[in-house]
């Protein structure tokens, strides 16, 4: 994700925000991130305007580089589209800004999704998006170096202390890396860190207030510190994203990610999933990362936007969606029991729902990315300890909170 504060404040400032035109017709601009449409939104747009005579949905198709960019620049300067697919972690930004609208759901419609999943769209008391696509995380590791470090190949660690003693075996018996460590500042760093975090029943933030600097995420961090020394070397110039491919070369044994994951490792390592281990001040979390449909204001059609909006995340829709993009359900129910029947593979990222954390709600996420890539990189550096760089990190975000 691009930081789109400074985005924001720089078009703001040449524009005045001058008041936008509103529209003439029932056409909303929907903005898609993406290569090309999404699998079923061009025969879900022609139901849509059968069904509501008098109004078009004119779709435009952004790449993921530039998608929220753009999204933002048109918003800042007066002509936003109608709705803009986003990350959830750049609403409460949209928000504070005044350039996007908030969502009405019934409490029928709120009790469909997971709790976790309407937390990570919730700011201030609000529901500001509606969410689209899920991913939750989960640990794969490689049973064949499980088997030549002399360890049961079908037994995942389940706490901390298990998973450093088995990658510690891997590295000292097969000369491997025995997990894979991201520390690289980046948002799926972040989103990793805060797996270890929920999993230590720790938080970075609660109700608007900075609650990083407690013993839960200080042994986290002594944890990401302690982690390093049975990873792959350098850390800090790692992400997420670089980490499949490593264990797909048997280059490490084990790594956190999301459920897309499993459709593209080597078919040659045999690898198991499961729940991120437990720290000793917690037990099994997750986190619940998700992308929304925003509603921007000042266009006139507001309402046919997040009718649209709703119509496209409808439970039959959503689980379409879902299936064809791999991606962890969002809505309890029947289905999701079928769906792990069919492909057991999904059990961990649906077990996780229910232990995971939202993203944290951050208006300059883009800054607290960088707070926490900052303290990890410093611990593992040598230039601070675990306690200084989490009261420093602390310190900073609640800086920034009061501007």
């Amino acid at each position: 994700m691009r930081d789109v504060k400074l985005l924001i404040a720089a078009l703001l400032g040449a524009t005045c925000l001058a008041t936008p035109v509103l529209a003439q017709t029932k056409a909303v601009h929907f903005i898609q991130c993406g290569d090309k449409p999404a699998t079923g939104l061009p025969e879900h747009i022609t139901e849509f305007e059968r069904a509501n005579p008098g109004t078009k949905i004119d779709l435009e198709v952004v790449g993921w580089s530039q998608c929220e960019q753009k999204v933002t620049t048109l918003a800042a300067a007066g002509d936003p589209p109608g709705l803009a697919y986003v990350g959830s972690r750049t609403l409460p930004q949209f928000y504070q800004n005044g350039l996007i609208m908030p969502v009405a759901m019934s409490d029928a419609e709120k009790a469909a999704y997971y709790p976790s999943v309407l937390h990570s769209v919730t700011y201030d008391g609000k529901i500001l998006g509606v969410p689209i696509a899920m991913s939750t995380e989960a640990l794969y590791w490689n049973k064949d170096l499980f088997r030549k470090a002399g360890l049961d190949p079908d037994k995942a660690p389940t706490t901390w202390q298990e998973l450093y003693d088995d990658a510690k075996a891997i590295k000292d018996k097969t000369g491997v890396a025995g997990f894979g460590l991201p520390a690289k500042t980046y948002s799926s760093t972040l989103a990793i860190f805060m797996t270890w975090v929920y999993s230590n029943g720790g938080s970075l933030l609660e109700n608007g207030h900075v609650t990083m600097n407690s013993p839960n995420v200080v042994q986290a961090v002594e944890w990401y510190k302690k982690m390093a020394e049975v990873s792959e070397a350098g850390p800090s110039a790692y992400i997420r994203e670089d980490l499949r491919p490593m264990f797909d070369d048997s280059k490490i044994a084990m790594f956190v990610s999301v459920p897309s994951e499993r459709k593209k490792i080597n078919p040659k390592v045999p690898f198991g999933i499961a729940l991120p281990p437990a720290g000793p001040m917690g037990k099994a979390g997750d986190i619940v990362i998700t992308d929304s449909l925003a509603t921007f204001k000042g266009t006139g059609v507001e309402d046919v936007a997040q009718k649209f909006a709703k119509f496209l995340t409808n439970p039959e829709n959503q689980s379409a969606y879902e299936q064809a993009y791999g991606l962890t359900p969002m809505r309890q129910g029947p289905q999701v029991a079928a769906l792990v029947a069919s492909d057991p593979s999904w059990k961990p990222f649906v077990d996780g729902v229910a232990v995971a954390g939202p993203e944290p709600q951050f208006a300059d996420y883009v800054d607290l990315q960088k707070a926490v890539g900052d303290m990890l990189q410093s611990v593992l550096l040598g230039q601070s300890t675990p306690a200084a760089a989490v009261a420093t990190a602390a310190d900073h975000l609640k800086k920034q909170l009061q501007q």
